[in-house]
């Protein structure tokens, strides 16, 4: 297993980007990365597909939907690596995404995640995101969204999170910390399993060599995004915030909150803004998981408050 790079790519009818994200992964300039697709019972002949074209690919079939989540879980827990890449569908890497990745590792030792720079499909000198950040009242975002690269993030840097779109962990972190969070199916898992990581004294470091290219939201979004969105934004600060930067920030975050709901009950009439209020109303009423699940997080907590605060983003 050592210093092998395990790549699984969750699927649900995604079968029209695959080819394109297969052929980058089979053009590494790495040799021996492992490739798991995990399929969410897709309708669109995925599957046969990936049977078909490349048989180097393992394949897990999945007999129901079970998000991003479970997923991607099922895969780390196939993977042989010493790494796990989590990689979106709709990608396509550089030729040497896999190797810039094992090299960053190698040079930061304290770091459990990688985050890849990564541009837009279909304007490459766009940024999706260049690493996340976590605001000081509760929001997580990506660096550079929309922006022209310009150079502006061509130097390596520690930042909060890692986008699940193209994230690298130590296996060795994760059966620490332990996998993506399964109550949350669907977004801001990743941003989710970065806290706990940041919190457990691992660092992630956004590594500018590694390039992915990504379609934005091809196969998920709209009212499943916004109800996910209202929920796991929640959980995520109720998990993971410790006690005294709540209680620091709590005024910053209330007001966030209430500004979020606000907005969605007055747009109301629209499905996104109606999915968003259900979603807040859930994370709300299934709270005590969270808080059950707060007691472990912060009970293993090896990094000060003062170090956290200091890497969370002012508004």
């Amino acid at each position: 297993m050592a210093d092998r790079l395990s790549v699984v790519i969750p699927n649900w009818n995604g079968a029209r980007f695959l080819a394109v994200c297969l052929d980058a992964l089979r053009n590494q300039t790495l040799d021996g990365v492992e490739i798991i697709l995990v399929d969410n019972a897709s309708s669109d002949g995925s599957q046969s597909f990936v049977k078909t074209n490349y048989p180097e690919v393992r394949l897990l079939e999945l007999e129901e939907n079970r998000g991003f989540t479970g997923a991607c879980n099922l895969g780390i827990e196939a993977a042989a690596g010493a790494y796990i890449a989590l990689l979106n569908n709709d990608t396509e890497v550089q030729p040497d995404w896999a190797e810039q990745v094992l090299a960053a590792f190698a040079d930061h030792p304290d770091a459990g995640i990688i985050a890849s720079k990564m541009l837009l499909f279909d304007q490459r000198d766009r940024f999706h995101t260049a690493g996340d950040f976590f605001t000081i009242d509760g929001v997580a975002g990506n660096r550079g969204a929309w922006d022209k690269d310009s150079g502006q993030f061509d130097r390596g840097e520690f930042v909060f999170s890692a986008c699940g779109g193209s994230a690298v962990y130590r296996t060795s972190m994760l059966r620490e910390i332990g996998k993506l969070d399964d109550d949350f199916f669907f977004l801001l898992e990743d941003v989710d399993l970065a806290w706990r990581a940041q919190l457990a004294g691992y660092k992630v470091w956004y590594e500018p060599r590694a390039v992915v290219y990504h379609h934005l939201s091809a196969t998920g979004g709209g009212v499943t995004a916004s109800y996910h969105a209202g929920r796991n934004g929640i959980w995520l600060i109720v998990k993971n915030m410790p006690s005294s930067l709540l209680r620091k920030y709590a005024r910053l975050i209330l007001a966030r909150q209430l500004a979020s709901l606000w907005e969605a009950a007055r747009a109301w009439r629209g499905r996104e803004a109606r999915a968003r209020l259900r979603g807040w109303l859930a994370g709300a009423f299934r709270i005590r998981g969270a808080l059950a699940k707060r007691k472990r997080i912060q009970a293993g907590k090896r990094v000060s408050d003062d170090y956290i605060d200091s890497m969370l983003t002012p508004v």
